[in-house]
């Protein structure tokens, strides 16, 4: 069986048993490693990846369910964004573990709310784990690339 979708705007086959996690198909067979496995148990979003649009948890998604799927990683988001400009004026990013995941949820969150609110920006991230940046500069980073809010 093989399971055909598209990864980062390009069309990719894989032959992966069903069952195999999206995270390790995306590590091991497309050799895209800024998604990062943390936990391995959907709880730090290290491996949060977007779907069809949605932020989901590759470490929590079979192969099979991806079936003419469209998936972005960090490696498909643009270069040069407000959101990535941001992040590095900010110095929201530290050891790089949990960053590919902050970038895609808030990829995710701005798509859906394009000035958030503090509140917005805490519950649309809080998904996902940082154990360097206490998040105040992430949180800032994106209220930052919104236009809004820098001091958080």
């Amino acid at each position: 069986m093989s399971t055909t979708m598209r990864i980062n705007g390009e069309a990719f086959q894989s032959s992966s048993a069903p069952n195999a996690r999206l995270l390790d198909v995306l590590r091991n067979e497309c050799d895209l490693k800024g998604t990062k496995e943390g936990c391995g148990e959907g709880e730090c979003g290290a491996c949060a990846v977007l779907v069809n649009g949605k932020l989901v948890n590759s470490c929590l998604v079979p192969l099979g369910q991806m079936e003419r799927a469209e998936i972005t990683t960090v490696e498909g988001l643009p270069e040069d964004t407000a959101l990535a400009r941001a992040f590095v004026q900010c110095g929201a990013t530290q050891c790089g573990i949990c960053t590919p995941g902050m970038m895609l949820a808030a990829t995710a969150l701005l798509a859906e709310h394009a000035n958030p609110t503090l509140e917005e920006i805490r519950w649309g991230l809080s998904g996902n784990l940082c154990r360097c940046t206490g998040y105040g500069r992430i949180y800032a980073a994106i209220a930052q690339a919104a236009g809004g809010f820098a001091d958080v």
